[in-house]
């Protein structure tokens, strides 16, 4: 049965040079895999000025419910040093045991798996009672502003209700059945830049130094700590990501200098309260630390990233005890359930159904050489296969 095998089905999806905003084939790869299933397909077009036109995907299998939604994206990051690859990044190659290319990992092989898990589950128990749907996006590696978002509302708008959603991105750091992945938490960034009077490295009374400020202003954001931690989150933790004067002379003292920053952070807290607190704390370091003494306080801007990622938890015992006990049927693992890690689409489709996230191994995504274990991918799709007759067997109660 066509898609059956999750070797072929990757093998077809990383020839597809899908380097975001690229479709590279991808989808039609895809929408060729689905539709002898059964499944009716849809390839969206999206767009927003300032932005690149991206093209998606959305299929359906069944008409009623319970209806589980399988969530992710053929686009993928570039390829970096071609010449450093040990076989071409799209060659789909495989050599000891590992098919090499881009997006093998993150996240193609994830979706050539549950493809190939869905196509089992017909061959042997025919079309689930309820619906099975894929919404794929080709936006998620960049802005993700006309990928899953704009998918999601294209969807709803249409009818389209969930009960479930499982996205395929890789959250295991070392072996199959190590983790699942049931929340994440927040992300806020933002820039502060402070000002100063350009002068003279060697007559400092005339000028006034924005490097002093910038560093009382980023240990403040630092420390004390946010917080200590949840029962479900570890504590929230914000890196200063850049500090930056733009100045190329060593005698001059700078008129200003910025520092970029980002905080991942727990159920302690929401957006707006965190962002409160974070100008609590720089206007109280611009108060306490002017440039130099007898100066005016510190003078900042501070500049807010357009979109903070929410914190969220998913809690649907069904959804999560069918794939921790596909997991462990399958790899005799337990899989720790998690909230580490970074943000993905799963923080648009939280807003419509419950949502966790199960792949493959991550150890080699984004880097050259990016494999998979040829092995995983068998072993994978019997996962998946195991949880979509878990699932329904759960929803059905």
């Amino acid at each position: 049965m066509t898609a059956i095998d999750p070797v072929a089905n990757l093998s077809a999806l990383i020839r597809c040079p899908s380097v975001t905003p690229a479709e590279g084939g991808a989808l039609t790869a895809l929408e060729a895999m689905l539709k002898p299933l059964g499944f009716t397909v849809d390839r969206v077009m999206a767009t927003e000025e300032g932005t690149p036109d991206i093209e998606n995907l959305y299929a359906r299998l069944g008409t009623g419910g319970p209806h589980l939604m399988f969530a992710g994206h053929t686009d993928v990051v570039p390829v970096g040093d071609e010449s450093a690859w040990t076989h071409g990044p799209f060659s789909a190659d495989i050599a000891g045991g590992e098919m090499y290319g881009r997006g093998a990992v993150d996240m193609k092989g994830g979706i050539a798996c549950f493809a190939a898990a869905v196509a089992r589950h017909i061959d042997k128990h025919g079309a689930p009672e309820g619906s099975i749907s894929f919404l794929i996006t080709g936006d998620e590696e960049g802005p993700a502003i006309n990928g899953t978002t704009k998918l999601l509302e294209w969807a709803a708008a249409r009818g389209e209700r969930w009960d479930a959603c499982l996205v395929g991105e890789p959250t295991n750091p070392d072996h199959l059945g190590d983790t699942i992945k049931i929340g994440r938490r927040g992300s806020l960034s933002g820039t502060i830049t402070v000002h100063g009077v350009q002068g003279h490295a060697a007559y400092p009374h005339l000028a006034d130094s924005p490097v002093r400020g910038i560093l009382s202003l980023t240990r403040a954001l630092m420390d004390p700590p946010f917080d200590g931690g949840t029962d479900n989150f570890q504590p929230s933790n914000l890196e200063v990501t850049t500090i930056d004067v733009a100045n190329k002379a060593v005698n001059v003292i700078p008129s200003k200098a910025s520092a970029s920053f980002n905080i991942r952070f727990n159920d302690t807290w929401e957006a707006d309260n965190l962002r409160a607190e974070i100008i609590a704390r720089l206007d109280r370091a611009a108060a306490e630390s002017p440039l130099r003494p007898g100066r005016p306080p510190v003078r900042y801007d501070l500049t807010w990233s357009e979109r903070p990622s929410h914190v969220f938890l998913t809690r649907n015992n069904a959804l999560i005890a069918s794939l921790s006990g596909a997991v462990e049927a399958v790899t005799g693992r337990e899989p720790k359930l998690s909230t580490t890690g970074g943000t993905s689409d799963a923080r648009f489709i939280k807003d419509y159904c419950p949502v966790v996230e199960f792949g493959l191994v991550g150890q080699t995504m984004h880097m050259v050489d990016e494999r998979v274990a040829v092995a995983d991918l068998e072993t994978l799709t019997q996962i998946y296969e195991t949880f979509i007759s878990r699932w329904f067997g759960h929803a059905a109660d």
